[in-house]
């Protein structure tokens, strides 16, 4: 995307409205501010609050985009390289933890954890373990018990994300391992989101190694340790869909119960940091459900919606796991419909190279086989994709 030194919040404003296809009319149906208001922003005659650039960002779901143009940040968060920068490192190593390193670190941290979705994973992975390792020593120095704390939850954050790298990676043992340490630093820390994350990391290693039963017990476990805040949306997704792979009813009623906790919490300052939850990830996971419920035409919303809240104006691919797993679901759901070779062009389409979480991915892209193996036995495209899936 373009820097915003260059381009107005007006102008980033226009761009989404009109992504979205929507009218100034539109947008005032959803943020309740004016027509002719809501035009002087995009033309500039008016200055945005922090408010209406909320507003306005999870009604068009720009993934904190608006809310940075507001801020007036030089630069776009989709163009910003790798966090990690010598002066802070020095600080650091030097034992400077005073606020404004310590906060530093913090954004540092969340940076990291905003880069999730797109970043390669190995480069993310190696950046996590490399501030884990200052972090550790930071840790075996006299400080105070303030800044010992701050510590303890920015390692316990920086664990969480490298043990979700890892597992995208296919190593399992050393997620797991990260996953346990993650927590203890939780504990330690009296930090229950982040133990609550703990136990979801094992929801959904549990899930995409088809141990559903498991996956709910974890959930629950979460949900008892981190109740009222976005982890526990994130885990009643888990349940919901290792429910729906065990042909349990009563489905609509979780994602009822988890859409209700996230419509009373704060829209996330930073809606593209992975360990938050906006609406937009939310049908994400609904998505999912109904499309193992064999809810197609509900499915089918939800994907083309997903699909189109991860792609900015310009086509840059926000999400490109989210994306993949959205073909795969449209895929599905073409499979079912009868049309073999929009079927296995969706799959392989999701399964393409770029920024993958492989367990996930495989889950679902072997759902998909499965259904095509069902209704066209013995077809050669079939054959061709199962081919592909190996291959993953």
């Amino acid at each position: 995307m373009s820097d915003t030194g260059d381009v107005t919040f007006g102008d980033r404003l226009r761009e989404y409205r009109e992504h979205r296809g929507w009218s100034l009319a539109d947008l005032n149906k959803a943020t309740h501010y004016s027509r002719s208001y809501l035009s002087n922003l995009e033309n500039g005659r008016k200055v945005p609050t922090a408010d209406v650039a909320q507003a306005c960002d999870e009604a068009l779901r720009a993934k904190g985009e608006l809310i940075s143009a507001a801020r007036g940040d030089k630069v776009s968060k989709l163009d910003r390289a790798p966090w990690q920068t010598a002066e802070l490192i020095q600080r650091m190593q030097a034992s400077d933890t005073t606020a404004s390193t310590l906060e530093s670190l913090q954004s540092t941290v969340e940076e990291m954890c905003c880069q999730y979705n797109h970043r390669d994973a190995l480069e993310l992975r190696q950046e996590a373990h490399g501030w884990l390792h200052h972090v550790a020593g930071l840790l075996d120095r006299p400080v105070g018990l303030k800044a010992h704390a701050d510590l303890l939850v920015a390692g316990g954050w920086l664990a969480l994300l490298a043990g979700c790298v890892e597992y995208d990676l296919g190593m399992r043992t050393a997620a797991e391992s990260t996953r346990r340490a993650a927590m203890q630093l939780g504990l330690e820390a009296g930090h229950p989101e982040i133990v609550g994350w703990g136990h979801e990391m094992t929801a959904w290693f549990a899930l995409t190694q088809g141990r559903f039963r498991q996956a709910v017990a974890a959930s629950a476990r979460g949900q008892a340790v981190a109740p009222g805040g976005t982890v526990q949306v994130q885990l009643i997704a888990q349940e919901a869909k290792a429910k729906a792979r065990l042909g349990d009813s009563g489905l609509q009623t979780a994602l009822d119960r988890g859409k209700e906790i996230l419509d009373h919490l704060p829209y996330p300052d930073r809606p593209d940091n992975h360990f938050k939850v906006d609406p937009a990830k939310w049908d994400y996971y609904a998505m999912d459900v109904h499309r193992i419920a064999g809810d197609d035409e509900l499915a089918t919303k939800y994907a083309h919606g997903v699909i189109d809240d991860n792609i900015t104006p310009d086509g840059v691919e926000l999400s490109p796991m989210r994306i993949a797993e959205c073909r795969l679901t449209l895929g599905v759901v073409a499979g079912r419909g009868g049309d073999l070779e929009q079927a296995v062009a969706l799959g392989a389409s999701g399964l393409k190279e770029g920024r993958q979480s492989k367990p996930p991915l495989q889950m679902i892209a072997t759902e998909l086989d499965q259904e095509l193996r069902q209704r066209f036995p013995g077809e050669a495209l079939v054959v061709e994709f199962e081919e592909t899936l190996r291959g993953l």
